[in-house]
């Protein structure tokens, strides 16, 4: 497999002369017409704050140039991460999850009042918060116009970072983490889910089931795909004591469209979270960060279904920072497009890059 260096780096959105000027969890995809969507939880000021927003940017050529941020989603919660799916034509799903109430009041109080002053004053404001909207969840919007004018919210039964994926059928494939309230109590496990009619309405699939010796807090953010001959893969962050290979990731698959999955086995990759890309070739394309040196962002590539994989492609290095979250989207050249956050130039604080290279 020749890899063609160098890479191509460029930057989607950058603010460094805002309070406001933290951007994280990426995704991206591609219409029909080649315009590209890239998505991410911006305005933010930290890691955990209050102030997270849905923004949405567009390119129409092929990521040379992005326009400035759109605000698809502002409600009175942190919305955390972003996932974006072309449906066809026109039609894009996003998606975003916020934790509840009692998280930001209880578990990151210390942190939120710690990142900046009017964090806090904001963090003041949300017992007033109407019942109906603090009770957080995973959610998505879909917009029939490339992002001009979005749906009604809806709330959807799991979360993870890049959202669902479509399949041949027109169906939309969701595996991803349980959580909150939706459904009976019960530990966050992930489990496969799939909508028939744009994201209305959902239908469980079936669940996975975790490897000996582990515990459901091991495994999250996962992210699947259907594979040419209908097969599903899915791969899994995963980190903890009970997990070699520290933050790393698990792989899966499906031979009965989601019902049953074989067992999860580590890659023994260091790196995480996933997401995965079917290009023309054939060849399935699994994009993660690195936070261990040598930091940065990288990528193993299949040709056999998931078998066996390439060694590790280093699609940017940098310097030890909060930083991850890759997706990709193939290019009319065959080349590949991967969005990620980093740090820009060593300033502290992560912006919206992306990677061009090639197969």
């Amino acid at each position: 497999m020749e890899i063609r260096n160098p890479n191509e780096h460029g930057v989607i959105w950058h603010n460094p002369n805002s309070f406001f000027r933290y951007n994280g969890w990426p995704s991206v995809c591609k219409d029909d017409d080649g315009v590209l969507y890239a998505v991410c939880s911006g305005f933010r000021v930290s890691h955990i704050c209050p102030f997270g927003k849905t923004v949405l940017f567009k390119s129409w050529d092929e990521g040379k140039t992005w326009s400035i941020p759109m605000v698809i989603n502002d409600t009175y919660l942190d919305d955390r991460d972003a996932g974006i799916l072309c449906l066809g034509g026109k039609t894009m799903l996003v998606t975003w999850f916020s934790h509840p109430v009692t998280a930001y009041t209880t578990t990151y109080e210390k942190s939120i009042r710690g990142s900046w002053a009017g964090s806090g004053g904001v963090l003041d404001m949300y017992p007033a918060i109407p019942e109906e909207h603090n009770k957080g969840g995973s959610f998505i919007r879909v917009s029939h116009d490339g992002g001009m004018t979005w749906g009604p919210t809806v709330k959807v039964p799991v979360s993870s970072p890049h959202g669902p994926t479509l399949r041949k059928d027109g169906s939309i494939l969701y595996l991803g983490k349980e959580l909150y309230s939706y459904g009976e109590e019960k530990e966050h496990i992930i489990a496969a889910w799939e909508s028939r009619d744009e994201g209305s309405t959902w239908q469980k699939l079936g669940e996975l089931d975790i490897p000996e010796g582990t515990i459901w807090n091991n495994f999250h953010e996962p992210h699947a795909i259907e594979l040419d001959d209908g097969r599903l893969l899915g791969i899994i962050r995963a980190e903890g004591a009970e997990v070699p290979f520290g933050f790393t990731m698990y792989q899966t698959s499906s031979d009965d469209g989601g019902k049953t999955w074989s067992d999860m086995v580590p890659m023994g990759i260091w790196g995480s979270p996933p997401h995965l890309l079917k290009h023309s070739s054939g060849a399935v394309i699994l994009v993660y960060g690195r936070r261990t040196e040598p930091f940065g962002e990288r990528a193993v590539v299949t040709r056999d279904g998931g078998k066996t994989w390439s060694d590790e492609i280093v699609l940017c290095e940098t310097t030890p920072c909060d930083l991850g979250y890759p997706a990709s989207v193939e290019l009319s050249d065959g080349s590949l497009l991967t969005v990620y956050y980093q740090q820009y130039e060593k300033e502290g604080f992560p912006s919206i890059l992306c990677t061009k290279w090639h197969l």
